[in-house]
């Protein structure tokens, strides 16, 4: 069994640390981390959560899924491995070949009229 939490719903205002402290009280956490925008630097809403055991990862579960932060009930559960290929759009070969040649000149720049 996984010992990464995924942590959704979360309000803007949980921080790395706070996040952290509430998980430790289920057990020992390796890691604790808030996913900010590159862009704008603020909380996307979701963390993830290491803990040492699958053990002290279930009683993290039970104990803090659709609990109540700042109003907002927030999502607790094991998280989910990366598939593989997500991201932008999987499969290399697949993207340069399902696009059919348009037909708008020579690749696009003058011809046509």
């Amino acid at each position: 069994m996984s010992t990464k939490i995924y942590v959704g719903n979360l309000p803007y205002s949980v921080t790395d640390s706070s996040l952290r402290s509430n998980f430790a009280e289920f057990g020992t956490v390796t890691s604790a981390k808030v996913m900010m925008d590159r862009e704008t630097g603020r909380s996307k809403g979701f963390a993830f959560v290491e803990m040492t055991s699958a053990d002290e990862c279930q009683a993290a579960i039970s104990g803090l899924h659709g609990m109540s932060v700042d109003g907002r009930s927030i999502v607790v559960n094991l998280a989910k491995p990366r598939e593989e290929g997500r991201g932008f759009g999987g499969n290399r070969e697949f993207r340069a070949s399902s696009r059919p040649n348009v037909g708008y000149g020579n690749d696009g720049y003058g011809g046509g009229y």
